[in-house]
């Protein structure tokens, strides 16, 4: 095999196990970004999340990094998604989210998806 096609082979591999890899979930979005549950007043900027019961995990989220992409959306807004992921950092809890939910700041939300939707379908990976 030539060094092309192993080249070409790694790359297929490793973008299949990154689309394995993605879990699937919901988002939704906030614009009060302090106090949070895990840096308290200390402002993270504006690429940030607040992470579902399940992922938060009593704080064991707290700087974990996630890279989110809109799948598509969850009510009558058509078309909802934007092209591109967004990176964010878990810096709070979202009670009222469902398990594999993330609360996106408005500004990520705004990169993946028309905030007119309020609530979309994702993709997600830490990174």
């Amino acid at each position: 095999m030539t060094i092309e096609r192993l080249i070409i082979v790694a790359f297929i591999a490793t973008t299949l196990f990154s689309m394995a890899s993605a879990v699937p979930g919901i988002a939704t979005y906030y614009t009060v970004y302090v106090p949070s549950a895990c840096y308290g007043f200390e402002d993270r900027g504006t690429m940030i999340a607040a992470a579902s019961a399940d992922l938060y995990a009593n704080g064991a989220a707290c700087g974990r990094r996630y890279s989110v992409a809109c799948t598509s959306g969850t009510n009558a807004v058509p078309n909802p998604c934007r092209n591109g992921r967004v990176t964010v950092t878990v810096v709070d809890l979202c009670p009222g989210c469902p398990a594999n939910g993330l609360d996106l700041s408005q500004e990520a939300f705004s990169i993946i998806a028309d905030p007119a939707a309020g609530r979309i379908n994702i993709d997600f990976t830490q990174v």
